[in-house]
């Protein structure tokens, strides 16, 4: 996707504002979202069930998106409903797998 945000390769785990940042740009682009709708997502900000762009086909989109772009690996048993309910539950998820992903190589 054209201008994609993504993390740098390096060895040291990402913080969390370069997380958000990337899974902000990550939402905007798979879900076309207005960036200042985005930017006013909060860990409180519902997404599946409250957003309607984000079905079910999107979040394999999503999914796909973060896996790249975050260069972590989400594997089918780490999908959940809790994860995906709430910009912080998705934010929180991406941490976690990157901060283990950068552990693990590094």
């Amino acid at each position: 996707m054209p201008g994609q945000t993504a993390l740098s390769t390096d060895a040291t785990a990402p913080s969390r504002s370069q997380i958000d940042t990337v899974l902000r740009a990550i939402l905007r682009d798979v879900l076309a979202l207005d960036e200042a709708q985005v930017e006013d997502f909060d860990a409180d900000t519902g997404l599946f069930g409250h957003l309607p762009e984000l079905d079910s086909m999107a979040v394999a989109g999503l999914l796909t998106e973060m896996e790249d772009r975050l260069d972590i690996v989400i594997e089918d048993e780490d999908v959940d409903g809790e994860m995906l309910e709430t910009y912080g539950g998705l934010l929180a998820f991406a941490e976690a797998k990157s901060v283990g992903a950068k552990s693990v190589r590094g």
